[in-house]
């Protein structure tokens, strides 16, 4: 069967709410997940392990930024992580006088564990789903992961890194 492509403006509008939903109940499923775990860990520091790892070592500024922070929220966040030995100062190649907050092997320990903890949270609330749903759900993170993966070279080309 032949892919169609959106291409009307129903199918955007449809898209457009769909994506709207989709973040939602992202944001929702998480919340419960943390809330079932009882950890009492920040969301800030598991969002600023994540940017790490997949987006790789960078400046204070820039991780604030990216982890949707302040500036001095982050440097609060970076001292904790670094007294956790979760992330650790490298010299910025760029500025001698500059630092870059990059995840060291203890942190992805943790994020990995947190994720994990994550995951098994919410078993129980999809024990009852079909293989076809589970299907569905592991082409939606697909789908998702491609595009967020295009999006971040897009912003890395656009930056020279």
């Amino acid at each position: 069967m032949p892919e169609t492509l959106i291409t009307t403006e129903a199918d955007t509008a449809a898209l457009r709410q769909t994506l709207g939903d989709l973040v939602v109940a992202s944001h929702r499923l998480t919340r419960i997940a943390a809330r079932v775990t009882g950890s009492t860990e920040s969301p800030a520091t598991w969002r600023t392990l994540s940017v790490l790892q997949s987006a790789g070592p960078m400046r204070l500024g820039e991780l604030a930024t990216q982890s949707r922070v302040s500036q001095p929220t982050m440097t609060k966040i970076v001292r904790n992580l670094v007294d956790s030995e979760w992330v650790k100062r490298i010299a910025d190649t760029d500025d001698a006088r500059a630092w870059q907050i990059a995840l060291t092997p203890r942190g992805a320990d943790a994020l990995q564990n947190w994720r994990d903890t994550l995951a098994d949270a919410l078993v129980p609330m999809f024990a009852d789903i079909t293989e076809e749903e589970l299907a569905a759900m592991s082409l939606t993170v697909q789908v998702i992961a491609s595009r967020a993966d295009l999006s971040a070279a897009a912003s890395a080309a656009l930056s020279g890194r």
